[in-house]
């Protein structure tokens, strides 16, 4: 072992893999739990937040199935699905609840630094679509989580709620739209960037930056051995845990697979890239006041739901359009393009090329979405701004995403699109996969993770009381119990300066 290559005496209980939201959200619950517990985070990056959880990266929106359409697919029958949609919608008030936790126990910054209520609503045009809208309202608002949920038709009461889409409308088209007053929008990269800030102070944690983590194996004693490069210095360094989490956005793919573990056997990655239209006119821009989101082409994966966004970003108001998706062998914006050649194994090989061939219709709408012209961008932003000039809008880069692909029994390989953890079987590691509804959900994601990779520590009393301080619904089904969701969304909505739905003044 030369000097550069140096095993540390200092090692720590938890390694974290990446500084996103799911790391920052994991450490902060492992401090609160068990402040003692050591624990060292590594970003190949120089910042913390600035790949998938960076606000221009994501869409900002508080996912809670308020508006996203694709939560609730029509079955064949022609009912509508809910389930997933009650799933995401529960889980972004266990994460609500656990910010106001933060916040009141002076851990992180003032909420207006991160979060904003801005109305969810979901548009649609074309009879088919109107007849599937008007269905899934009646269906969402027999749960409580979707109580209040407001539904029209009435192309009057569709310009008060959104102008800029209904100006210049032609008034024959069959038109509908849902609205939710109490949607957010959430800057998950300030949010990332307040943890970190609050984690860097405390005994026991350690943040490096601008480091790639190389190696992982697993040591007789049990515990994972990784090899660290500092990218300033070339200087690399070994390290051990009891723990590691792979958060690390596209790049967790390849990292689970030099863990080498039989769980991890089997997965894929197929990349996403995106672009916004971001308007440059603040007039234009003052005129809208929502999270407008569509239907989805057919064939098309989740994250290019079309939508038109009001956002705060950096302190202002911004409106984004979009994401045109695009294909590139990147799984990280700042990644390379041998990702996706240099993730196939011949474990993951197979499931691969049978969900290539199932999905043939988005491969050939991300074909297409490559070869947009300006032109086609501007005709697609059209369909939701019927008056758009191209002069008042500008091409941004979004940010990448990589959807799971996984090996199935019965099919072979399906393509997945959503958020899967992959862990050991004695939990001694365990990384997560995926893209959307991701940060909205984080806290969920990470309790889930804790109870299966700690079960003995998650399961005491401590713990559980613990637990039930930072997210007092926890444990009951917020679905199913109208007084426990009103009490909780009124002390969340207090503390997180969410009551009030105005007009934004910046």
């Amino acid at each position: 072992m030369t000097n550069n290559d140096n095993l540390t005496d200092a090692n720590p209980d938890v390694i974290l893999i990446g500084a996103g939201i799911m790391s920052a959200t994991l450490a902060m619950m492992i401090k609160v739990l068990e402040p003692e517990v050591t624990v060292e985070i590594f970003e190949r990056l120089d910042v913390a937040a600035a790949e998938s959880s960076d606000a221009w990266n994501n869409a900002g929106t508080g996912h809670s199935a308020f508006c996203e359409l694709n939560y609730t697919p029509e079955m064949p029958d022609g009912s509508i699905d809910t389930s997933k949609a009650v799933s995401i919608a529960e889980s972004f008030e266990i994460s609500k609840q656990f910010w106001a936790f933060l916040i009141q126990n002076n851990l992180i910054d003032l909420p207006e630094s991160f979060i904003r209520r801005i109305p969810h609503m979901s548009f649609v045009w074309g009879e088919n679509n109107v007849e599937y809208l008007r269905k899934r309202h009646a269906a969402l608002t027999r749960c409580p989580l979707f109580k209040g949920m407001l539904y029209s038709e009435d192309t009057n009461q569709l310009a008060e709620w959104m102008p800029l889409i209904m100006e210049g409308r032609d008034p024959a088209q069959s038109v509908a739209a849902t609205r939710m007053g109490i949607g957010t929008d959430v800057n998950f990269g300030a949010l990332t960037r307040s943890m970190f800030d609050y984690l860097k102070e405390q005994d026991g944690v350690k943040i490096h930056f601008h480091h790639e983590v190389l190696k992982l194996r697993k040591t007789e004693d049990g515990r994972w051995q990784i090899k660290v490069k500092d990218l300033a210095t070339d200087e690399k360094r070994k390290l051990r845990a009891r723990f590691v989490f792979i958060g690390a956005g596209g790049g967790s793919l390849p990292l689970l697979e030099k863990s080498e573990i039989p769980e991890g056997k089997g997965f894929g990655g197929f990349p996403v890239s995106g672009q916004w239209l971001v308007c440059t006119n603040p007039e234009i821009i003052n005129q809208h006041q929502a999270k407008v989101y569509g239907k989805a082409a057919v064939g098309s994966p989740p994250m290019s739901v079309p939508h038109l966004d009001t956002r705060i970003i950096n302190g202002e108001k911004a409106l984004l359009f979009g994401p045109y998706a695009g294909f590139s062998t990147k799984f990280l914006k700042q990644g390379s393009y041998f990702d996706l050649p240099l993730s196939i194994k011949a474990n993951n090989l197979r499931p691969m090329l049978i969900a290539g061939l199932k999905n043939i219709p988005l491969t050939r709408y991300l074909i297409n979405q490559v070869r947009q012209s300006p032109e086609d961008r501007l005709a697609s932003l059209r369909e939701f701004v019927p008056q758009a000039r191209m002069e008042d809008w500008k091409l941004e880069t979004a940010g990448q995403r990589v959807q799971v692909i996984k090996k199935d029994e019965k099919k072979g390989g399906v393509l997945e699109f959503g958020t899967e953890v992959v862990s050991a079987a004695d939990g001694s590691i365990a990384a997560l996969l995926g893209a959307s509804p991701g940060a909205s959900t984080a806290v969920s994601i990470m309790l889930s993770l804790l109870q299966r990779c700690f079960p003995e520590r998650f399961n005491t009393e401590k713990a559980q009381t613990k637990i039930k301080q930072m997210i007092p619904s926890f444990g009951e089904s917020l679905s199913k119990n109208e007084d426990l969701l009103h009490e909780i969304r009124s002390m969340t909505s207090e503390v997180l300066g969410i009551k009030e739905s105005e007009p934004i003044q910046i």
